[in-house]
This record gives C-alpha cells, structure tokens and sequence, in this order.
C-alpha cells in the first residue's frame, strides 16, 4: 500500500543533483529556510565510523532508557520502512508525523537541487526539534566531515566506531584519509569516545582532536573491555563493571559494547543503566537469529540468521562470530551491491562456510549480478551456485539438509527485503 509519506519520498529523489558531491552547502540552505531545528535539538551523541556505530548507538539508547531518559534517534539505511530511521522520544516516528515533516522540508527547499540523504536529515532534525527529549542520537550517513548529520555546533559527546576501507569513492582510499573524514564531527573541546582502530586511523582522530581541544576517551587507552567467563568486563579510571554479555552476537559487539559504556559513564549513567544497555538492546541485520515469521515458518527445520555486514571488515567479523557458533556447517545465501569489495567481504567467510548460494537484490538497480558473485565465492575457495531468488536458494539448500544453518547476508537492502517478506 502507498503511503503519503511514499509519496513525498518519491518526489523527494527528482530533486537529487545528476552528480553526488559531498558537500553541506545544500543542506545549509534548507536548514536556514526551516528556522535552523539544529539549534533547537536536545543534547547531541553524534556517531560516525565505518563499522559498528549503529550497534553502539542501539546499546547508548538502550542505556539511557535504561536509565528513565527519553532519547531521539536517527539512524540509516532503514530496512524495511523508511520510519525505522527516526525515533521520536523513544517510538518510530507516526506515519502522519513524518508526511507533514517531509511535505515541510519539501515545500521549504523550493525545487533546489539536494539529495534523498540531506532532505530528509533536515526533516529529522526538524522533528526532533518539536518533540521533547533527553537526548537526541544522530548516526552518520556516509563519512563525518561533510555528512549531513554534521551541522551541530556543540554535541554533548561524539563517538568513531572502527575506521576501515569502505565507501572509498567518496571517502579516500587510504585509512587517514577515511579517518579524517570520519573525525570531522569532533569538535572543540567536545569528548570523543573511541572505539579499536587502526594505528594509522587513530593517528589522524588523535591530532584532530588535539587541534580542538576535544578530550578523548580511546578504546585500550582510557577504556578496557573484554569477555571472561561468559561475562563483560569494563574498566576505566573510575572503576571495573561486571555486567552480563549484550544480546548482540558476535566478538565485535563486546568492542561496541565497551564503546557504548564509555559513552554512558561520560554522560553521568549509572551502573544501571550500563547494565540495561547490555540486556535491552535490539538491533536487526546485525547476527539476527530469525525465529518466527512466514519465511522461518516455510523453512521451520533451518537454523536461519540474518546479517547486513558488507564491508571487509564486516566479513572478517561475521567470520569470528560463525566460528563461535556451535559446530556445525554454515550455508550462506548471498547479495551484494556492485560498490562492494566482494572479494575482500567474502575471503574470510571461506573458512568457515560450507557453500554459497548467489542471489541478486530484488528491486535494487546497483546489485551485483548472481553469477558475478558466484564467481567471486568459487575464487576464493568457496563451493558456489546461483538461485534466482531467496525462495529458490533455500529450497534448494534445505533439499539437502532440512536442518541445516543458513546465513543471508552481504547488504542491508537484502536484509530489508528478507524482513519484509518473513513479515
């Protein structure tokens, strides 16, 4: 069904520039003709880094609701309806709420050339700035420097999740050039927690923000995290926590985690609340396990996972946490996007997947071809096929092996698209 908010979305993308350059002129110009919301937000988290901010942004929200605070959200990409990318004092945004901001913002911008990014960056903020809260958590789009998100004077605190080689055609093609980008949204005299990065990463993060003045708080420097005994153990000046593991899977998230508490501590967050960070965070993509729904229950004998990792980094997490999984083999079913360093993604996954079966994103322009990704898999080391669709590939794995332990993964967009069809 379409929605009036579908609608405005849709005239939204005739406005994008023929070319993308990274620039905020275009959304200054809209934000001014709105009444600059971006003054008027609730304290500021903004977070940037290539892999993990929406994790640790999921946890510091669960945190601080934890904790009785009442928080905004605003996140991208949304997996299965664009509602998902703003949280309104705790709840997603009202369909109604959302085509009045977005029909303002449209009106506002009078035919200007801007993208589907800025536009609607600039009618979260203008949401956020009309509805009370405790605070206001603003993830990056794309880099730091010039993302949209970037136009807050004076954030309560700013977080970089792991910098790696992602987006390069944008953002550089090295890591200080990325981390530079990343570590834009520093500001002066404003603390930065961060997250493990690369010496070379950490290196340009670190002059930055002893150009402004920024303190930071550096993840095996200020801030320790690790996992003994089933459990999560975090130390900084102030003390050692003892707090159980977050629900999210996977070796990467006790990083994130760590990240996430840093966080807390520095906004005045009791052990509490660190604690309600741990136990109450939900975020979908990231290691799903897929329990109920119309796919799960056609194919109820699977073990099925989902997972929107694309990156190399990504692959070398997902990696760890299926090696951590019980003994038993691993069947992927994979799409990715044609921007993707699908080698990169895939070599580590080798190691620890059975086969791949290679499907193209249904309804995305930018998919990589099933058969080129196929081909990728097999150059790797892996045992590959092609299946023209979802449906198709995971009957042709369960034919094999009813029970077996299927993960879908490479994109978010093919995240989005299992979510709306398992319903």
């Amino acid at each position: 069904m379409t929605t009036g908010s579908d609608v405005v979305l849709e005239r939204m993308m005739a406005l994008h520039p023929k070319v993308i350059d990274l620039t905020l002129d275009r959304v200054w110009r809209l934000l001014v003709a709105l009444g600059n919301p971006q003054d008027s937000l609730p304290p500021v988290i903004h977070l940037a880094g290539t892999n993990g901010k929406g994790s640790t942004q999921a946890m510091i929200r669960a945190g601080l609701e934890g904790a009785g605070k009442s928080v905004h959200a605003y996140t991208s990409p949304h997996l299965a309806r664009f509602h998902e990318r703003i949280r309104l004092a705790g709840d997603l945004i009202s369909e109604d709420h959302l085509t009045r901001v977005l029909d303002e913002c449209y009106g506002a911008n009078d035919g200007g050339n801007i993208t589907y990014f800025e536009i609607t960056t600039a009618a979260a903020l203008l949401a956020f700035a009309r509805t009370p809260a405790d605070y206001t958590l603003l993830e990056v789009g794309l880099g730091g420097r010039l993302d949209a998100t970037n136009v807050i004077d004076t954030p309560a605190l700013t977080v970089i999740t792991p910098v790696d080689l992602d987006h390069q055609q944008f953002l550089g093609d090295t890591l200080p050039e990325i981390a530079g980008e990343k570590a834009g949204i520093i500001k002066r005299g404003v603390p930065c927690v961060v997250g493990p990065q690369h010496d070379a990463a950490l290196d340009v993060i670190e002059a930055r923000a002893a150009r402004l003045g920024a303190p930071l708080l550096v993840y095996g420097q200020h801030w320790h995290v690790n996992e003994e005994r089933g459990r999560l153990i975090y130390q900084d000046e102030t003390g050692l926590l003892d707090l159980p593991l977050p629900t999210l899977l996977g070796p990467h998230q006790i990083t994130n985690a760590g990240a996430a508490i840093a966080a807390l501590r520095q906004l005045g967050c009791d052990e509490a609340a660190c604690e309600a960070a741990m136990v109450n965070v939900f975020w979908p993509a990231r290691m799903q396990h897929l329990t109920q729904g119309r796919i799960v229950e056609r194919f109820h004998l699977a073990n099925l996972w989902l997972d929107g990792g694309h990156n190399p980094a990504a692959g070398v997490m997902l990696a760890r946490t299926l090696a951590a999984l019980p003994e038993r083999p691993t069947h992927l079913v994979c799409g990715m996007l044609n921007t993707k360093d699908i080698t990169g993604y895939l070599a580590p996954l080798a190691k620890v997947a059975q086969s791949l079966t290679a499907v193209s994103i249904p309804g995305e322009a930018n998919t990589l071809p099933a058969d080129v990704t196929a081909k990728a898999a097999r150059d790797v080391g892996m045992q590959a096929q092609v299946a023209d669709s979802l449906d198709s590939a995971l009957v042709a794995i369960t034919a094999d092996d009813p029970y077996a332990r299927i993960l879908i993964c490479g994109s978010l967009y093919l995240a989005g698209h299992v979510l709306r069809e398992n319903g």
